[in-house]
């Protein structure tokens, strides 16, 4: 591959100094062809974009041997098997695509991801995401200290074997744990806390990732929360950005309502000072979407995002930050208390409580949490088990099934609406029946996916 190539963060840095929104699909194909196709796709998008390889379920779980007897079969797979193919099959795959103006993310989901760093650094490509925490407890039982372990071996594998020149970049899914129903100081915590973890394990440039959730206004504290935090905690000279992702609950049916919904997550990531989004498509509530409709998504962003004005101005040292980085601020602070070295502190605090995910039943997660919708539509903690935050003490009604499911429904049912009005006014959501609060559940209740 003889173009040149600025590394990931570096083509973000570039994109937003420009005032563009780089958008990114979720998109994964086994077959090669296919691949390099919704590739070319992407690139020639009208928008500022980056690629995606996402990685199947078998390779995710380090199943290879099920990877490659699917490959050897012909079977459809859900995603690209990167540890299966050849090296200089990816590289083929990718010749001519990546370059100076079109970098690649593989994306994968997996808590032991040694097997795809070295797959991805062989193929040529430095740019993944993940992490320790949020890779491992919302996606099977993989013991927490394995993944923190696996993570920390990964992280210094990339940072050690990438191509001569590059900045190997990682990005937190942090920010998007179980997709809905955690209150943002939870998120924009662990986001920075795995950050920080990559940075200790000799990464140089990472993304802080944030989940549109349930209100416009909160979100936006959110992430401006996110980037304050992330100045003040991150070593000097370490590249970051923050990327936003488009809601990732129960999605709306309506090629209205998802259309909307997507477009309102382009204007916050432009409002609040995202560099980076990843976008959903009509489809998502339906079935797995084409790449003719992620590209649809690309540009429906790009343009909704290039509509909402001037970017925010960066996040300052003074100022009232709101509850979200309060919140936020404290976590991060009584991790790192525990011990600086995060790989003995980010297992320590889940085992103490003083971390804990609602909804989550992984063994290792202390189960204790639960998140609520408020009347007004934002998030709320109702119960907080150890962790040393506050619960909304006005939250008095025991969870039901019912109210369960329509807080889970909240986002879709506002914006399916024929006439919701302002999705994103930042303090006024659209005037529907409030979800119901509800208050802690038990050990057997479902996890919000």
């Amino acid at each position: 591959m003889t173009a040149r190539r600025a590394s990931f963060g570096a083509f973000v840095a570039a994109s937003a100094d420009a005032g563009r929104l780089v958008v990114q699909p979720r998109m994964g194909f086994a077959d090669p062809r296919r691949m390099r196709a919704g590739l070319e796709r992407t690139r020639a998008a009208t928008a500022t974009t980056a690629g995606t390889l996402t990685v199947d379920s078998y390779t995710r779980v380090g199943d290879l041997a099920a990877a490659r007897a699917a490959v050897a079969d012909g079977a459809r797979l859900n995603g690209y098997p990167i540890a299966t193919h050849p090296a200089a099959v990816t590289r083929a795959l990718l010749e001519g695509l990546l370059d100076d103006g079109f970098p690649v993310q593989v994306r994968h989901g997996s808590a032991r991801p040694e097997a795809i760093v070295r797959a991805l650094t062989a193929a040529g490509l430095d740019a993944t995401e993940g992490g320790p925490v949020s890779y491992c407890l919302p996606y099977g039982r993989t013991p927490l200290r394995r993944s923190v372990a696996a993570w920390a071996r990964a992280c210094e594998l990339l940072a050690g074997t990438a191509r001569p020149g590059a900045v190997p970049h990682v990005e937190s899914f942090g920010g998007c744990l179980l997709g809905q129903l955690c209150p943002p100081g939870l998120l924009v915590a662990l986001s920075v806390l795995e950050c920080l973890f990559f940075v200790q394990h000799g990464i140089r440039s990472v993304s802080l990732s944030y989940a549109q959730q349930t209100h416009p206004g909160q979100d936006e504290e959110a992430v401006r929360a996110l980037r304050r935090l992330a100045a003040e905690f991150l070593p000097a000279g370490v590249d970051h950005h923050v990327v936003l992702y488009t809601y990732m609950g129960v999605y709306p049916r309506t090629p209205h309502g998802a259309t909307r919904l997507l477009e309102a997550s382009a204007r916050l990531a432009v409002r609040s000072g995202a560099g980076r989004l990843i976008v959903k498509t009509t489809a998502e509530a339906h079935r797995i979407p084409t790449v003719e409709e992620n590209v649809r998504a690309l540009e429906t962003a790009a343009a909704a995002a290039a509509l909402a004005g001037a970017p925010a101005a960066p996040a300052g040292p003074d100022g009232d930050g709101g509850e979200v980085l309060e919140e936020a601020r404290t976590l991060v602070e009584t991790v790192l208390d525990l011990d600086a070295d995060l790989s003995r502190s980010l297992p320590a605090a889940f085992e103490r409580g003083l971390l804990d995910v609602p909804f989550c039943l992984h063994p290792d997660n202390p189960g204790r949490s639960r998140g609520l919708v408020d009347p007004a539509g934002r998030l709320r903690w109702a119960a907080t088990g150890a962790m040393p935050i506050r619960a909304d003490t006005a939250v008095a009604a025991p969870l039901t099934a019912d109210g369960l499911l329509a807080a889970l429904h909240h986002v879709a049912r506002r914006y399916d609406l024929p006439h919701p009005g302002p999705e994103d006014g930042h303090d006024r959501p659209p005037a529907v029946r409030p979800a119901p609060s509800f208050g802690p559940a038990p050990a057997s209740s479902p996890t919000a996916t």
